[in-house]
């Protein structure tokens, strides 16, 4: 099948916006952009100077007078423009995703369509949830009411490996509320957001409503602390969401922070394995590994085994790698160069703590890509709890066995991962799998689903230190982008 055209070959350097204008940072530390397939610069990415940082926050802030007071109605227009734009070049922005970041182009699809479907959530949360409550005669003459307040500007900082999508968790949901928002994208891959920034750029929202930076932890930390930041939405690893939330802690802001995951997928007995085993692999594969949802730890048991492990590695293995434009591939590039050596150093270890490596992806070569960061699907077998790779999110193509003699068994080492973000199920017993589904400690948990994928008019679940704050993302970002005014009214 043929790969399908790059949108672009080079995007240039990347300018940030503020205040409704795109204009080059005045930074001296522009960095490469790569596409992982090739391992070729198509882009420079600026990590912004302090006062460029600044300078968003403050456009925010003059903006958000004025915004709060336009009305919802008004608001959510907006929002539609939105929609038809991104409707219109989904299809580019698709292609911009794996061009940058390596997944497939389904899985890019898929990215974008999720996008979408939280403008489509906001726009339902301005027309219906974002209505406050009303009781008259509380008491003789008095009445009672709640509405609920936009809070100001807000800072979204997000992940690399969904460039687009995880922040629209957040921000349609800022902007029909009434908030402003500082989206700092990943630096890593920068250019799908670009590129969105743009199309964003087209419906006109009024200036500073809508603000875009780029850089590291430097930037990110100068953003959060601003005294007229009201709170924060990231989606990263579990190191730096603890540090989000102590800060924030101290600040006295708002915090919502989606972190790493450990996920574990139980197959019993009475498994239709048939149709597990396609769910499970691409569970573990899509996206290269490269998700908060995607299952790392595979449980077969009692002699679930028998039926799982064999078909398992043998789908694993014929699995097509390439580039992500070429609609046939299966398993794309890890992120970085970085990234492919952090994923053989786990590999290397699973070695070393004695676990049986049943596929080994480590010396995958891909003819028509020798530069990219590609590794080849992995299974470990033999691996006890203990193990590092049993315990540490790997972010990357490998899956590790761990059998279980009973259902107790496997909920038990589930639970005792640090991680609670996800986890999965495979059973045709409704009693095994309401067990399941009660003890199991994970905010998103898949019923013969491998991938627990919350919808936009869902929250996306997480616990432990998967998750930081007390609501989480999608919908219920709501209650975390406004406060409630409680009016207790009389008249005489």
């Amino acid at each position: 099948m043929a790969v399908l055209p790059e949108v672009r070959k080079d995007y240039g350097k990347i300018p940030i916006y503020i205040d409704g204008k795109f204009k080059e940072s005045e930074t001296d530390t522009w960095v490469d952009v790569m596409n992982p397939a090739k391992d070729e610069v198509i882009a420079k990415v600026p990590f912004v100077t302090p006062e460029e940082v600044d300078e968003a926050v403050e456009a925010a802030v003059r903006a958000f007078d004025k915004w709060r007071n336009v009305p919802v109605t008004t608001r959510v227009q907006y929002l539609f423009r939105m929609k038809e734009v991104l409707e219109k070049h989904k299809e580019e922005l698709a292609r911009i995703i794996t061009q940058n970041h390596g997944k497939a182009i389904d899985d890019a699809r898929g990215e974008v369509r999720r996008m979408i479907e939280n403008v489509e959530t906001a726009i339902a949360i301005g027309y219906t949830l974002l209505k406050g409550e009303r009781l008259d005669q509380i008491a003789s003459g008095i009445d009672e009411y709640v509405v609920r307040e936009p809070l100001g500007a807000f800072a979204i900082i997000g992940p690399f490996n969904f460039p687009i999508m995880s922040p629209f968790w957040f921000i349609p949901h800022a902007i029909v509320v009434g908030d402003t928002v500082v989206v700092k994208p990943s630096e890593i891959t920068p250019v799908a957001f670009y590129w969105l920034n743009k199309l964003i750029h087209e419906i006109r929202l009024p200036p500073g409503v809508f603000n875009v930076i780029y850089g590291r932890a430097e930037a990110g930390e100068r953003l959060i602390s601003h005294r007229d930041i009201q709170g924060v939405a990231f989606v990263g690893s579990t190191s730096v969401a603890k540090k989000i939330y102590e800060l924030t802690g101290k600040l006295g802001k708002r915090s919502l922070l989606q972190a790493s995951a450990k996920n574990y997928a139980i197959v019993m007995p009475d498994a239709n394995i048939e149709r597990t085993i396609p769910n499970l692999i691409s569970s573990f594969y899509g996206n290269t590994g490269q998700r908060c949802l995607a299952n790392a730890v595979l449980v077969p048991v009692g002699d679930a085994y028998e039926k799982v492990v064999p078909k398992f590695v043998e789908m694993a293995s014929k699995l097509k790698i390439g580039y992500g434009l070429d609609e046939s591939v299966e398993l794309t590039p890890l992120v970085t160069k970085k990234a492919k050596e952090r994923v053989i150093s786990y590999i290397n270890k699973g070695v070393e703590e004695g676990a049986k490596l049943l596929l080994d992806g480590r010396t995958v070569k891909v003819e028509d890509y020798p530069n990219g960061y590609f590794v080849g699907p992995t299974v470990f077998d033999e691996v006890t709890p203990d193990m590092v790779i049993a315990k540490e999110e790997i972010f990357g193509p490998v899956a590790s066995i761990i059998r279980a003699d009973s259902l107790d068994e496997a909920i038990e080492m589930a639970n005792s991962t640090r991680y609670g973000n996800a986890s999965s199920i495979f059973t045709s017993s409704g009693k095994v799998a309401r067990e399941f589904r009660r003890r199991i400690i994970a905010g998103n948990v898949g019923i013969n689903v491998g991938i627990a994928a919350p919808m936009a008019f869902f929250p996306f679940g997480g616990m432990k230190e998967s998750f930081f704050g007390v609501v989480h993302g999608q919908v219920t970002a709501l209650e975390f982008l406004t406060d409630t005014k409680v009016v207790i009214e009389r008249w005489w």
